[in-house]
């Protein structure tokens, strides 16, 4: 736990005091202190990176980025406002301010991020209060609701029952090739995750915001009685009611607002899951820090479109590496941890931002596609295991996922992203037949 403990607080001593009650014991010292499911040189020599990190100064944030961060969001909402009060209410500024307004929605969903994570003030209180005002009064959310969420998200990102981002497998959608499978093969259909990659477009990007998280998080606050965060929100409201309303009346104030709602929620759901749902989905298989992250986590490529335009949520691999840091220094840390990444062998993934949503779609048709391979195949078959079906054949176990396919042959699923490639169970290429990358020869040309 020293890891993730040391990821998400910025006062060590602080929350150890709070720490102590919890204390049930200690190991002996001829008892072994690393569990073998973790690489200890990797999270060894990530230590000495993070150590690395701090000496260099790449904790400690530039005060005037996120003052200028904020003022460029405040003069937005001013810039929507004037719109309509300037040009009038007809079509063409209706538009346009629906437009600035959910980008000043959606750019202040990244600036909460960053007080949320504690990565722009040094002290906890600071964080928290910014953090209650961005989320709260500029976008009418509660704090409490986010924390609860993220920090989850955070701690065991793609890992089924324990990331609340994932929640929706398998109810809507069929997440990764292994969990998809495993839908398969159980005979269980919540959805025709065949299409998935088709009815993404009308419950995914335009539909989480504006008919889900919406009215959750009224739910949420209330249920939890988290009366400050209500009021904050409040003030949301109240200030967007009193200043649209005079200009559209009530119909058109509502239809400004769940328009705004549904263009945040497309740039919402596109930026934060291009990172994600390509990459390696599974339960917890408790490995250590380092991996964990990385096996979830890819990049985009760094440009000022897409740093600003995601929140510089494109450097992924940095931020869920070190999520206190402030998001300005990312882009200085990438080149340490992809020298890491070489070092051990673990894929590094940075895509153009495009190629970065197309993949979001390929996956889901991906594992749609396993998901209906493996309900028709044949319940005698074994079950596709998690861990390499080779150990006592040359491969390492844990190093490689097979699935069993309908035609026949095993699948190499990588844990670290999103390529897959055919492999025996030796490691070694084999070589492809029939129409798909997915029909293996049965007994393993290679």
């Amino acid at each position: 736990m020293e890891d993730p403990f040391v990821a998400f607080h910025i006062n060590k001593g602080l929350v150890r005091k709070y720490m102590n009650s919890l204390l049930i014991g200690e190991l002996s010292p001829e008892q072994p202190s690393f569990e073998p499911t973790k690489n200890k040189e990797l999270t060894d020599e990530f230590r000495e990176l993070r150590a690395t990190v701090e000496r260099m100064g790449l904790m400690k944030a530039n005060h005037g980025f996120f003052l200028l961060y904020l003022l460029h969001i405040l003069l937005l909402d001013v810039a929507a406002w004037l719109t309509l009060w300037v040009f009038g209410t007809s079509f063409v500024p209706f538009v346009l301010c629906a437009v600035l307004l959910s980008t000043v929605q959606a750019q202040a969903g990244w600036l909460q991020h960053d007080f949320g994570h504690l990565s722009v003030f040094s002290t906890s209180t600071w964080n928290h209060l910014l953090h209650h005002f961005v989320i709260g009064h500029l976008k009418g959310a509660p704090a409490s609701w986010w924390n609860h969420m993220h920090f989850q998200h955070h701690a065991k990102p793609n890992c089924f029952r324990k990331d609340p981002d994932i929640n929706m497998h398998p109810f809507f959608f069929a997440l990764g090739k292994i969990l998809s499978v495993e839908l398969g093969k159980q005979k269980k259909k919540y959805m025709p995750y065949n299409h998935q990659h088709k009815y993404f477009f009308l419950i995914g990007p335009p539909a989480l915001l504006p008919l889900y998280f919406q009215w959750y998080i009224f739910y949420f606050v209330v249920q939890r009685k988290k009366w400050v965060d209500l009021a904050w929100m409040i003030t949301f409201y109240v200030r967007i009611f009193l200043t649209y309303v005079p200009l559209l009346g009530v119909k058109g104030f509502l239809g400004l607002f769940f328009m705004v709602r549904f263009l945040e929620s497309n740039w919402f759901v596109w930026v934060t899951q291009m990172n994600h749902i390509p990459m390696h989905i599974d339960r917890d298989q408790n490995r250590d820090w380092v991996s964990t992250q990385l096996q979830a986590t890819c990049n985009v490529h760094k440009s000022a479109f897409n740093d600003w335009f995601s929140g510089h949520l494109n450097f992924q691999i940095e931020h869920h590496l070190f999520p206190t840091m402030p998001r300005h220094n990312y882009h200085k840390v990438a080149p340490l941890v992809q020298s890491l990444c070489a070092k051990h062998g673990i894929e590094y993934q940075s895509k153009p931002l495009l190629s970065a949503f197309a993949d979001i779609v390929h996956s889901l048709k991906e594992s749609g596609q396993l998901w209906l391979d493996a309900t028709f195949t044949n319940n005698q078959q074994p079950l596709p295991g998690r861990e390499a079906p080779g150990p006592g054949r040359g491969e390492p176990e844990g190093q490689c996922h097979y699935i069993l396919l309908s035609g026949g042959g095993w699948f190499e699923i990588k844990g670290s992203g999103s390529d897959s490639s055919p492999l025996s169970p030796s490691g070694l290429p084999c070589k492809q037949g029939g129409d798909t990358q997915r029909s293996l020869e049965k007994g393993f040309s290679c």
